[in-house]
């Protein structure tokens, strides 16, 4: 069986747009991959970009064959999750991207994954989520012949424009988060540290996506000339270059500020809780010192009463109750008692 019998249908599926271009200008879009490998082969100075989104592992295996792809680049593209990289396999550059994209709504970062292939005469896109949206990538590069007509590693350049613009909003979407976070912070949200944490988790990610693009543009401004990139093309991707670096530290910074803003965040609420120890110290001395004065008045007015309950029991054999100075002995002796008892508790400070 022609393993190419039904290429045009189970193509299509994951196709986006197919181009075959000359001198800039595209002049045939080919329905399936056999038809653009003939009428790529057919015109001369022709390169070809095939656009794939989430193809089917069949489907790369054809490309694979059609295009002389190597079977470990095929592997990254069809496992996903690759960290970004550059592999170079014989005339053919492999490259995997982190886009990035900042959802308004739910105030997160939505990261996709793109994986491109560049030879001589073609480019092979293959994406694995919604960004970056590569039709525009497109449509700008058919919008100057002038900077299409110098083939797949202009096509690569535009690619790599496109991610790094599409950080910008990331950038400013993080950097709107983190002011909000210092309000928090400061207002004593208790939500404050676990949204910390996750916008700190975002921010690893984000970093871990565009720290790897500015040593992959070195490399490629490095070897420009071993690849015939002309100085045109080398000063876009120097430009790109300085962009990647200024997220690069953008980023870093902010990883700081969110490990400065949770140190902060502990002082903060550290300082709450001595508040408010002091405060349960300060009300427990206070009533310690009120369970001090009742506890001296009752022991003031225990020793009368004592008195009082001893000679209230009216035994006929106590002498004293028959005593002329019994009584007024009684009533000194309570005061005495009274008088000794407060003169010590106000000297400890009971009372």
């Amino acid at each position: 069986m022609d393993p190419r019998a039904d290429e045009g249908e189970t193509f299509r599926q994951s196709v986006i747009d197919n181009a075959v271009y000359v001198d800039g200008e595209r002049v045939d879009s080919p329905l399936s991959l056999g038809d653009a490998i003939a009428s790529l082969r057919s015109r001369p100075r022709a390169m070809a970009w095939i656009g794939l989104y989430r193809p089917e592992e069949a489907e790369l295996i054809k490309a694979a064959e059609e295009f002389g792809l190597h079977e470990l680049a095929i592997e990254d593209a069809i496992v996903a999750h690759q960290r970004p990289k550059a592999d170079r396999y014989g005339d053919t550059l492999f490259v995997v991207l982190r886009a990035a994209q900042y959802l308004d709504k739910p105030e997160k970062v939505a990261f996709g994954e793109l994986h491109v292939f560049v030879g001589p005469d073609f480019v092979l896109t293959v994406r694995h989520s919604e960004a970056p949206d590569l039709s525009k990538v497109r449509r700008r590069m058919e919008s100057d012949p002038d900077l299409l007509r110098q083939g797949p590693q202009a096509v690569l350049y535009a690619i790599l424009d496109a991610v790094v613009d599409g950080y910008a909003p990331v950038v400013a979407g993080l950097q709107n988060d983190i002011d909000e976070i210092e309000v928090q912070v400061f207002g004593g949200d208790p939500a404050a540290p676990r949204r910390i944490y996750s916008l700190s988790r975002e921010v690893i990610e984000f970093q871990r996506a565009a720290s790897p693009l500015v040593p992959m543009l070195d490399g490629f401004i490095a070897g420009s000339p071993k690849y015939g990139v002309n100085e045109e093309l080398q000063r876009y991707l120097r430009d790109v270059s300085d962009h990647a670096i200024t997220v690069t530290e953008r980023v870093a910074g902010f990883r700081q500020m969110l490990q400065d803003i949770l140190v902060v965040n502990s002082t903060l609420v550290s300082q709450q809780q001595n508040e408010e120890m002091t405060k349960l110290t300060a009300a427990s001395i206070a009533q310690g010192d009120e369970v001090k004065k009742i506890s001296a008045w009752a022991a003031i007015l225990f020793a009368p009463t004592l008195v009082g309950t001893i000679y209230g029991m009216n035994f006929d054999h106590m002498p004293e109750l028959h005593w002329v100075l019994g009584y007024p002995v009684a009533i000194m002796l309570m005061g005495v008692v009274c008088l000794t008892l407060y003169l010590v508790f106000k000297r400890r400070d009971w009372l």
